[in-house]
């Protein structure tokens, strides 16, 4: 894990290449092409919002003030991806909330021996977030692709054969009319399970 580490990127980092790439008509990846930079464009705007717009809520503050554990979180993500536009910045607004916590990003298609090693049903779907011990940078648990009632519904549009195009449409109004809920609820319960196995380990 150091070794990814060592390349990664604080969140500005991140935000600062997404805006250089779309400024030069670009995405992030190997891959280039005019829907890509699209969705990239669309997607930094709906980050901006959220980042204006996120509000973690009382118990998942008391959750992150409750765990000791140091923790550096490692996020897989792309600038044209959709979950991670809308996922991204909540993840970075909880890590901001708790000086136990250092968020940081690497890109899949740059770094894809570590994606292969954290797939979801054999994809690799993004972002995914991989939460290491700071002191020995261990794996503590995974997150992603989606919070776990966005990746059911998902699940369930796919099973009943609905396309690609109405399902990143579908997803996406979920997400709006979701609000960041389900996210925070998903953290609110891990950090409570992470920060239990801090404390039953010290104590």
């Amino acid at each position: 894990m150091k070794a990814y580490l060592e390349r990664s990127m604080t969140y500005s980092e991140y935000t600062s290449l997404i805006d250089r790439l779309i400024a030069e008509g670009k995405s992030t990846g190997p891959k280039q092409s005019e829907s890509l930079y699209k969705y990239s464009l669309l997607n930094r705007q709906r980050m901006r919002r959220i980042e204006k717009t996120t509000e973690l809520g009382v118990s998942l503050k008391a959750a992150l003030r409750d765990n000791a554990r140091p923790m550096i979180w490692i996020v897989l993500t792309e600038g044209w991806c959709g979950d991670a536009a809308q996922s991204v910045p909540v993840i970075e607004r909880i890590a901001s909330e708790s000086e136990n916590i250092e968020a940081r990003y690497v890109l899949r298609d740059e770094n894809p021996e570590l994606m292969d090693a954290f797939l979801t049903n054999g994809a690799r779907s993004i972002p995914k977030l991989i939460a290491l011990n700071a002191s020995d940078l261990s794996v503590i648990g995974t997150w992603g692709p989606r919070p776990a009632a966005g990746q059911a519904y998902f699940e369930e549009l796919r099973a009943a054969g609905v396309g690609k195009e109405s399902l990143t449409e579908k997803m996406q109004r979920w997400y709006n009319q979701d609000k960041q809920r389900s996210i925070i609820e998903d953290f609110e319960g891990l950090l409570k399970t992470w920060g239990t196995a801090c404390r039953a380990a010290t104590a």
